[in-house]
């Protein structure tokens, strides 16, 4: 950042050093990091220790090149109202995502102290010493993460939205400042915010501001392990969309954002219980009572020496969809049935939803109908053939 408008975007390179690894991590079979063997003052190398505070789950992104996942990582100066750079002392926001492995993390990297003398390398950019290497020497000292990038829940279910933050052994303020905010289609409020002070473990003092009926979080949790995690009951349809976590203490913020996504399946049914024809009759199959918008219904048959289902050529009209007061929608199909179908003809309604595992089938069988004259059987022996000869060509 040059500060202004101006902003350009150059290649970097972040190392993390004493991540945390598991026993089944053999170290020797980790490879070293390798600085370049002349320094070179044009490179942003940034070698930042991680031990204090440790950042979660970091151990995922030791296998992630290997395993062809995609990480993303962004560096930017950090500024803040109140907070001045120097020349020994200059903060840094890091940014990592991996998004298949649901890891998001947003720290913050306080710049150590270089012992200057004459031949001390200066970042021709950032102006900074580095180090013999030609690394730039940071320390992590505050960090927000969320181990759900995006998640789904039903109508009416209740759900938690995963965040939390760490911050170096000796606190940066008192004072723990927590902010919750939705934003959907354009428009954005407040959920919830909360102020504590780290000398209030069980949260008994914490000034809590409620916008989100119910919605809540436990002020106890923030002091004592962090989490700032958010519970929503009840879930509406009006509840989705991009939730946004903030965490401020004294002049550091971070925060990460989490897609809420509203999940409700249709209810199917079919107008008829049973199906006789004598004349054309039109069946209507309804889907209601669904969210997200985007359902998909089809007509299919199964002939009485068939098993499979085929397509009807005619997929009859649907009606306009129709949103009900609660947001969920619903929509229905109408399929005039010819009398020439057979009994023993199943016709299936199939439903395809994403809150569906599998498409939804309801289905009603032709029955026999009653004979009233030797004419009608006449004629309804007559249509049936001409149904068969339609299907076979």
């Amino acid at each position: 950042m040059e500060g202004g408008a101006l902003f350009s975007r150059t290649p970097a390179t972040l190392v993390l050093r004493d991540v945390a690894v598991g026993p089944e991590e053999p170290l020797e079979m980790l490879s070293p990091f390798v600085p370049p063997s002349v320094p070179d003052p044009e490179l942003f190398l940034f070698e930042a220790s991680v031990t204090s505070p440790d950042i979660p789950n970091t151990d995922r992104l030791l296998h992630a090149d290997c395993n062809e996942l995609e990480v993303l990582c962004e560096i930017s100066r950090y500024s803040s109202k109140g907070l001045q750079d120097s020349s020994d002392q200059t903060f840094f926001m890091v940014s990592i995502t991996v998004e298949e492995l649901d890891f998001s993390i947003s720290l913050i990297l306080e710049t150590l102290p270089v012992e200057k003398h004459q031949s001390t390398l200066m970042h021709n950019k950032l102006g900074l010493p580095l180090s013999q290497s030609g690394t730039l020497l940071t320390k992590a000292i505050f960090v927000v993460f969320s181990n759900t990038k995006s998640l789904s829940a039903p109508l009416r279910g209740n759900v938690v939205l995963d965040c939390g933050f760490k911050q170096q052994e000796v606190p940066l303020a008192h004072q723990v400042d927590v902010e919750w905010r939705l934003q959907h289609r354009g428009k954005g409020w407040k959920v919830l915010d909360l102020k504590t002070t780290l000398d209030d473990p069980e949260g008994v003092h914490a000034d809590v501001n409620v916008e989100r009926k119910d919605s809540s979080m436990n002020a106890g949790l923030v002091v004592r392990e962090g989490n700032v995690s958010l519970t929503l009951p009840a879930l509406k349809v009006s509840d989705e969309g991009t939730y946004i976590c903030t965490v401020s203490i004294g002049h550091f913020h971070a925060q990460q954002v989490i897609q809420l996504h509203i999940i409700q399946p249709p209810h199917i049914s079919l107008s008829e219980e049973k199906l006789m024809l004598k004349t054309p009759q039109t069946l209507k199959c309804f889907s209601r009572n669904y969210y997200p918008l985007d359902a998909q219904m089809e007509w299919l048959f199964v002939s009485p020496t068939a098993t499979e289902p085929e397509l009807f050529k005619d997929q009859g009209s649907l009606t306009s969809h129709r949103q009900h007061s609660d947001g969920t929608f619903s929509l229905s199909s109408h399929l005039v049935v010819p009398p020439a179908v057979p009994p023993g003809t199943k016709i299936i309604c199939r439903v395809s939803h994403v809150g569906l595992d599998a498409p939804l089938d309801v289905s009603v069988l032709v029955e026999t109908p009653k004979i009233d004259s030797y004419w009608w059987f006449l004629g309804f022996l007559i249509v049936t053939i001409l149904f068969f000869y339609q299907v076979m060509k």
